[in-house]
């Protein structure tokens, strides 16, 4: 391969890492707004993440027809009827119990065993697919990267299960939650170099809007409240969908089409350092020391991902 060749794979992958890290930026909001939404109007976790893939849904597809792209989604429906709906299926599954599991046992070690599982059982995925071993780089990138997760999440003032909590329940959950996750970024991967990414997050978050529709109904057949009438709930309930469900997806899986699974897994561990930055900023918590060096390591690990060992297909 020429040099200029390498310069120009280098410089995407660099840019998928910045739009992976982009997304988990927008993501580390949702915690922040899940909860907010809970307190405020007493919405359950299904609940909101029902409302969220919808309203993502329709934002997107509005997108597509805006930007006249409606034909591309189709055939990428079409051709990648399968993968689409299971990468859907999986985003829909993972947020789900991702959400659940912050309700039982707090925000706290649902961070820590959901995100800090996903990057390794996706390098583990594709270290075993490509029958290879990790480098000695990638391992101590990972550790770093784990260990700052550790520090951050353990010191960010979220450690104790709410009241009424099940924890082990919900450390369960954030178990499936992570290798949920893991498993859709492996696949998403795949899909997200043969096709166009808004195509691919439309389809996408439409399939999973739809598998997680049922669970508005039962919460009106249970009684519980399936929608808030406060200008300010709806408008928390409209940035759930639009900003970190449209937009930030949108943004891994265009950052997946020059960047492996397993890099984008770790880059998406900036979450949890932006949701400590906001509790620092919007909840007046301040950040212990163990908290600041954790985000330096989890920033360190997201920058030591050496664009140029990625093998992405061009984008």
């Amino acid at each position: 391969m020429n040099p200029a060749s390498i310069e120009t794979r280098s410089r995407s992958a660099r840019l998928g890492l910045l739009q992976v890290c982009a997304a988990g930026v927008l993501w580390g909001t949702g915690g922040l707004v899940v909860t907010t939404l809970h307190e405020r109007d007493g919405l359950g976790a299904m609940t909101v993440s029902a409302w969220r893939m919808a309203l993502a849904a329709l934002a997107l597809v509005a997108f597509a027809v805006v930007t006249r792209r409606s034909g591309v989604v189709r055939e990428t429906m079409r051709a990648h009827p399968v993968l689409a709906v299971l990468v859907g299926c999986g985003t829909a599954l993972y947020q789900g119990l991702y959400f659940v599991s912050v309700l039982l046992v707090g925000v706290s070690i649902a961070t820590v065993v959901a995100l800090g599982l996903a990057p390794i059982l996706a390098s583990v995925w594709e270290h075993a697919l490509a029958r290879s071993l990790p480098s000695a780089r990638e391992a101590v990138v990972l550790a770093a990267a784990l260990a700052g997760l550790v520090l951050i999440t353990a010191t960010a003032g979220h450690g104790s299960a709410p009241p009424g909590g099940d924890p082990r329940l919900g450390t369960l959950l954030a178990i499936g939650s992570g290798a949920t996750y893991a498993a859709t970024t492996v696949l998403g991967h795949t899909l997200a170099q043969r096709v166009d990414p808004v195509a691919l997050t439309t389809c996408a978050t439409a399939a999973g809007a739809v598998a997680l529709l049922p669970f508005l109904g039962l919460a009106a057949a249970m009684e519980e409240p399936v929608m808030s009438s406060d200008p300010v709930s709806l408008a928390l309930l409209l940035y759930l969908g639009v900003a970190t469900m449209a937009l930030a997806y949108g943004l891994l899986y265009a950052g997946l089409r020059t960047t492996s699974g397993s890099a984008a897994t770790v880059a998406t561990l900036v979450e949890p350092v932006s949701a400590a930055l906001l509790a620092a900023l919007l909840l007046g918590e301040r950040l212990a020391w163990p908290a600041l060096v954790g985000g330096g390591l989890i920033l360190a690990a997201v920058v030591a991902l050496h664009p140029t060992d990625e093998r992405p297909a061009p984008a």
